[in-house]
């Protein structure tokens, strides 16, 4: 079996995850993958692999074949699932060779079109083979890409004995794109020192920071009257919850901001005249900046409050995750690895914070450092999605080093 092949084999499960489902994995298709990747490693000749039997995780070691010396182990990790923000049901991939660079035609019949005006970094990618959709689903590129690079690394040192190196731990997990993908994580089990979430965009990308994160929830108390005779009596829930919105900082929205920059994101709105509520996402990199918002969240429902004389808004903020630098910092070799591995698989590093999270913000916390590496595809979570062969094939490559750096 090919990479490509392999890659092919685990799009064709549909593993959407879904938020609102209170089960681990949310979804059937998930689990069906995570068993099919523990038959394959079984049957590659992984002489350890175990999976959660309650929540579908699949852990597997290759061991060290050089029992001489003490080397640490290395991790690598990705998730199954599918964003639930485009169906990843009946995937039908596309195979184009030699990409002309010029606007993608995905489905003829429906019109839809990627168009490099607005993907230009794709134009990049002229002269090499790129996978696409049909424009009716996502690709799943996040992450089974990660998932295929990872088997194949581990295929390659199943056959090539002779390469000296410490135990490679290798994990697939479910859930990431809910926000849950490490809840049941087991870090002692798995047994990695270090370990590399393979979950990253565009060849190169390399990342030890991520975004401080919490969830603020917003319900508004109102009172309904006839709207004839609302003068001095009406209360409007779902207006209470525009003020406070025009409250928060105008340019600090994710259209607005970029780098290292942080934000205030309403994601979700609705309800009525008596009650309403709203969900936003908070994120910083800077922790002091991330406390900082947080207290201005608090505070401006605080003051909404205030002008009425009662508590008709109540916030709610919970922590999410925390940006994996505090940890990683105390652990310099694991991004020095890293970019050694990359730049002897010949590609370059480029080390940008993610405007996000990865399962490696939290199991940095839980007592494994972890870095986030490229996978060679892009777009995500959408019908432009795709996956790069050749980078694909640079990750895998970039993988292997990296077992040869732990073990140099």
């Amino acid at each position: 079996m090919t990479a490509v092949e392999r890659f092919l084999d685990y799009v064709s499960y549909d593993t959407m995850s879904v938020s609102d489902i209170d089960a681990y994995p949310s979804t059937e298709g998930q689990r069906r993958l995570l068993d099919h990747l523990r038959d394959q490693l079984k049957e590659m000749g992984v002489p350890d692999v175990r999976q959660d039997e309650k929540y579908g995780c699949v852990y597997a070691v290759i061991p060290s074949n050089c029992p001489e010396r003490t080397i640490p182990s290395v991790g690598f990790i990705a998730h199954v699932d599918t964003s639930e923000a485009m169906s990843g049901k009946d995937v039908r991939p596309r195979i184009i060779e030699g990409f002309d660079g010029e606007d993608i035609v995905l489905n003829e019949e429906l019109h839809i079109v990627t168009p490099m005006a607005d993907f230009p970094e794709m134009k990049d990618l002229k002269g090499k083979t790129v996978i696409v959709t049909d424009g009716t689903t996502l690709l799943g590129s996040d992450d089974k890409a990660g998932v295929t690079e990872i088997m194949e690394m581990a295929d390659y040192f199943l056959k090539h004995a002779e390469e000296k190196h410490g135990n490679i731990c290798i994990a697939f997990t479910a859930e990431e794109e809910t926000g849950r993908g490490v809840d049941h994580f087991d870090v002692p089990g798995f047994g990695a020192h270090f370990a590399y979430t393979v979950d990253g965009g565009r060849l190169g990308d390399l990342s030890g920071e991520t975004f401080n994160a919490a969830a603020g929830e917003l319900s508004a108390r109102g009172r309904s009257v006839h709207p004839g005779e609302g003068y001095g009596r009406m209360i409007n829930a779902l207006q209470l919850l525009m003020d406070f919105h025009a409250l928060l900082p105008e340019k600090e929205r994710p259209e607005h901001t970029r780098g290292y920059e942080g934000f205030f994101h309403l994601t979700d709105m609705g309800g009525d005249v008596e009650s309403a509520k709203a969900s936003y996402i908070i994120r910083d990199h800077d922790r002091e900046r991330f406390e900082a918002r947080k207290r201005l969240f608090a505070d401006k429902a605080a003051e909404i409050n205030k002008k009425y004389g009662e508590e008709l808004l109540t916030a709610e903020i919970t922590d999410q995750y925390y940006n994996m630098k505090e940890k990683l910092d105390l652990h310099p070799e694991v991004m020095e690895k890293a970019r050694a591995a990359m730049k002897k698989a010949g590609v370059e590093p480029e080390v940008e914070p993610v405007r996000g999270g990865t399962d490696g913000s939290r199991l940095s916390f839980m007592g494994l450092p972890c870095a986030n590496i490229c996978t060679g595809g892009g777009n995500f979570h959408g019908k432009h999605e795709y996956l790069c062969v050749e980078e694909m094939m640079s990750t895998i490559e970039i993988l292997k080093c990296l077992v040869r750096e732990w073990a140099a």
